[in-house]
């Protein structure tokens, strides 16, 4: 990483501005490498772009994403737009020469997604998603657990993911609900889980979905209804080769939860617990201990569980959503220079894809589906 790279940003909403951040901080959290450039900016329209390429230090902006993948000085393209977006640009972006970094699902169609694989893989260009959750020091340390065999064999596994944002049933209809933004919870919240499943365990054999709305309509600006297209409940039962049982429950209408992806994960020793919602902190219970002192023991995130040390130099003081960003860019900047990075790329992606599709196949036909 001892070239400066250019980088180009397009979208700039909750995702672009974690990107925007993450381009900012990666240098001075890591220290390795030349610091990137904030070249150049996009939006929907030019007066949002030049006032967001202000706040965020890029030194360009356009109303066309286009310009910005035509701009010689642009290395790496971070696309945070809308699900519906992504293939059209991550494609050009990759067929103009950039490397991408762009925000998960890969696409909304499969076809898309499977042609946004085959063209990252004949552009040789690094092609990576946006599942920061992977990053999690804690993660990483449930990973090392499970490879030194600390439960034992394991053989259930449980998932779940909650958030409240589309909880009332008066909410206005957006984009969200829209079928040309995906399946719904299946795709914006699954393959989140998926992506820890992948990480942790490798690829899913087999699904049996439901797929549910909680409220068929929703209000409108104009003061009328319209009907909700997607899933924002979603319930899974699925295996994980030939020995590990595991089921996934999503649901973005779950009042009270703000930001769950809860794990359980059950081997012949013992039992690991984790919950997104309390992210620097693992619960842990192993097998041996004297029955009256048996329960689940509390591990906080601290400098041991790198690269924790990279931001706070004591434990227990906790990481953040925007800090995993950061990490997740610094390994994308790894797998740019050649080096070790711990990414779900392209391929990787398009795997869990399947599986999503897999799932909303099984909902429809009312059965068991293999990948």
């Amino acid at each position: 990483m001892n070239a400066s790279l250019g980088i180009g940003l397009i979208g700039t909403g909750y995702m672009g501005k974690c990107h925007a951040l993450a381009w900012n901080g990666v240098k001075a959290v890591f220290g390795d490498g030349a610091k990137p450039r904030l070249v150049h900016l996009a939006e929907v329209n030019a007066d949002i772009a030049r006032t967001k390429a202000d706040e965020f230090g890029f030194a360009k902006s356009t109303g066309d994403w286009r310009q910005l993948i035509a701009d010689p000085e642009v290395d790496v393209v971070s696309v945070t737009t809308p699900n519906a977006f992504h293939a059209e640009m991550a494609i050009a972006a990759l067929e103009a020469g950039k490397h991408v970094w762009c925000e998960k699902p890969m696409a909304v169609a499969l076809a898309d997604a499977e042609r946004m694989a085959a063209v990252a893989r004949a552009s040789g260009k690094v092609a990576v998603l946006g599942y920061n959750y992977i990053q999690n020091p804690l993660i990483r340390h449930i990973g090392a657990l499970l490879e030194q065999g600390a439960i034992g064999t394991v053989n259930h596994v449980r998932f779940e993911m909650d958030e409240d944002f589309m909880a009332d049933p008066e909410a206005l209809f957006y984009w969200k609900s829209e079928a040309s933004s995906g399946y719904g919870a299946l795709d914006d919240f699954g393959v989140h889980p998926l992506s820890l499943i992948h990480s942790l365990f490798g690829p899913v054999s087999r699904v049996f979905a439901h797929l549910s709305k909680p409220y068929a309509d929703r209000p409108t600006k104009e003061g009328k209804r319209r009907a909700v297209e997607t899933f924002d409940i979603a319930s899974i039962l699925f295996e994980i080769g030939a020995g590990i049982s595991g089921v996934m429950a999503l649901d973005r209408s779950a009042w009270g939860r703000k930001g769950r992806i809860a794990v359980q994960i059950f081997g012949s020793r013992g039992t690991i617990v984790y919950d997104q919602e309390r992210m620097n902190e693992v619960q842990l219970y192993t097998v041996g201990d004297r029955p009256t002192e048996q329960g689940f023991r509390t591990i906080l995130t601290a400098p041991h569980h790198a690269p924790y040390d990279r931001f706070i130099p004591a434990p227990g003081h906790g990481l953040g959503f925007n800090d995993l960003k950061i990490i997740e860019c610094h390994e994308m900047l790894n797998a740019i220079a050649g080096k070790p990075a711990r990414v779900i790329g392209f391929d990787e992606g398009l795997v869990i894809e399947r599986t999503v599709h897999a799932m909303a196949q099984s909902h429809h036909e009312g059965r068991w589906v293999s990948l």
